[in-house]
């Protein structure tokens, strides 16, 4: 996996939603990757997660659409080591196939700080509290 700066954890879990955004714009599934730590989930839609080589490709087919991502955060609390990020997001523009496609919501993720101070998702779940 090669990152660059901008694609790195961040020491501050406050700042990693600019750092996820960064990644995200890239276009970069590795960039993407990088910010989450190797264990972690991401919830692909509610009610399946997926870990790995699986979590890997579900972002690579979210950044397929080839349209940037607006994400702000609307809470950040954190305990220790651990944090929970609660973001709202909008994907929005003309998807591949020229048809206007509007994704939004709000994000539920857990972060927790390595051994190296660097703040990584354990859990991304774009789709926060949508049910299954």
């Amino acid at each position: 996996m090669s990152t660059t700066a901008a694609h790195t954890p961040v020491a501050d879990p406050h700042e990693h939603t600019a750092g996820f955004a960064t990644a995200f714009n890239s276009g970069d599934p590795d960039a993407v990757v990088a910010t989450m730590a190797p264990e972690a989930v991401f919830v692909r839609a509610p009610g399946d997660p997926v870990t790995g080589a699986d979590a890997r490709q579900a972002v690579a087919d979210f950044l397929a659409l080839g349209l940037p991502m607006q994400i702000a955060d609307r809470h950040v609390y954190v305990a220790d080591d651990t944090a929970l990020v609660i973001a709202d997001w909008l994907v929005e523009g003309d998807g591949p196939d020229g048809t206007p496609l509007r994704l939004e919501g709000s994000s539920t993720d857990v972060l927790r700080r390595g051994a190296d101070g660097l703040w990584r998702s354990i859990i991304d779940n774009p789709h926060g509290t949508t049910a299954a």
